[in-house]
């Protein structure tokens, strides 16, 4: 007789993909808060420790994690004053004056949320959208709470390199300051591998290398909003917790992915996205400091967003599982909170290259904080986005390496 299950989905980081086991959520849910980093090591118990029964092993590693899962549930706050439970309207300030903020991906979930609070607080916020029906409405229901609100929509593509470009111009010509960039929208794909027009693995294409150039077009204009205003810019990074469990060669993976040299698995191609966005947001940091550029460029990851919870059989056991996710996972208010935070709040002034997660500075996994990965994704997709332009053929990545550092026959 099969027994009580508890059916439901959830989005990691702003993407739906398929349940994970409870030990998953709670790592995705517990940040690395600086000075932890519990949850890696009980991932890492629970994989690597294959000698000891399953039991033992989901025992101990929920052990590790005990201390910070009563953090998250109980929201409490962090050295900020601020957790897992509070909301982007919480975290957000009067803005204190005029504020122009381009937010991708904001015509649902968080996006829609940040930009919302941010209308709401007095910025004007841009709207880059793919579908422009749906920033429309998107806009219609902000000035339907915000009537004075200063909503522009133009569209978008990320995922389309000559699409960027497009927008980045229009927006350029319009004469608008630029205060807050914000490198929310992405993809997860589900099903076979799909490459976009510039033939590149199309999740790698929309999470990362569309906002990469974006990023790369408007920087002059930030420079010059920040000269002549004073105020200091600000880019923001939405990438996931997931961005740790990739652990290989970012641009083997992607090399030989693409030649479909290997399966493809969404995830891992999820995972390498997320991992591009801290890596390009310490590379950034660190060229913005040497500059002397007064805007920072922060990541974050706003966690697991509560979209749907379904039960299929009554149970004791069923009702338990119910209440631990709903606990687990977040209302979008609060998976916008962090984004926001990291945007607005006067104590993030002059923090650059950082990892954020419940409005609290966080640890990435090791491989993000690579500097050597950094400078060389960053020449990766310079070569990328000049091939394009060009229009060369985007060989996408050099061949894999050989332990003797020879390229590999593919």
């Amino acid at each position: 007789m099969r027994g009580p299950r508890a059916l439901y989905k959830c989005r990691v980081g702003a993407f739906l993909i398929p349940p994970p086991p409870l030990l998953l959520c709670f790592s995705l849910s517990l940040p690395s808060i600086a000075g932890g980093g519990l949850e890696e090591e009980a991932l890492s118990l629970s994989h690597t420790h294959t000698a000891l029964p399953p039991a033992v092993r989901s025992i101990a590693a929920a052990g590790m994690l005990l201390p910070g899962a009563v953090r998250y549930l109980l929201g409490s706050p962090g050295a900020t004053g601020f957790g897992s439970k509070s909301t982007a309207e919480e975290v957000t300030p009067g803005l204190g004056g005029a504020v122009t903020a381009i937010i991708t991906g904001a015509t649902s979930g968080i996006g829609a949320e940040t930009a919302r609070v941010l209308a709401m607080r007095g910025a004007r916020v841009v709207i880059p959208a793919r579908n422009v029906k749906a920033a429309e409405d998107m806009r219609a229901r902000i000035r339907q709470e915000c009537p004075d609100a200063d909503v522009l929509v133009l569209p978008l593509d990320l995922s389309s390199l000559a699409s960027v470009r497009d927008f980045a111009g229009r927006f350029l010509a319009l004469g608008l300051p630029l205060h807050l960039l914000i490198n929310n929208a992405g993809k997860f794909s589900h099903g076979q591998l799909a490459l976009s027009e510039d033939g590149v693995e199309m999740t790698f294409a929309t999470n990362y290398l569309g906002h990469f150039l974006l990023t790369k077009l408007l920087l002059g204009r930030m420079e010059e909003t920040a000269a002549a205003t004073g105020v200091q810019g600000r880019i923001v990074n939405v990438s996931s917790s997931v961005h740790g469990w990739f652990t290989g060669d970012w641009a083997d993976y992607l090399h030989l992915v693409t030649r479909r040299k290997i399966p493809y698995d969404a995830t891992q191609a999820y995972a390498v996205s997320k991992l591009a966005n801290v890596l390009h947001t310490r590379e950034l940091a660190a060229r913005l400091q040497e500059a002397g550029a007064n805007v920072t460029v922060n990541c974050v990851h706003p966690g697991i967003v509560r979209t749907r919870l379904n039960r299929d059989r009554e149970g004791v056991l069923t009702d338990l599982v119910f209440l631990l996710l709903s606990k687990l996972l977040k209302t979008i208010p609060q998976a916008a909170a962090t984004t926001c935070y990291v945007a607005t709040h006067p104590r993030v002034a002059g923090v650059s290259g950082r990892y954020f997660a419940d409005c609290n500075e966080a640890l990435p996994s090791p491989a993000a904080t690579n500097r050597h990965e950094a400078q060389r994704l960053w020449q990766i997709s310079e070569a990328m986005i000049d091939a394009q332009q060009h229009h060369h053929d985007l060989l996408l990545f050099p061949p894999p390496q050989t332990a003797g550092g020879s390229p590999r026959r593919t």
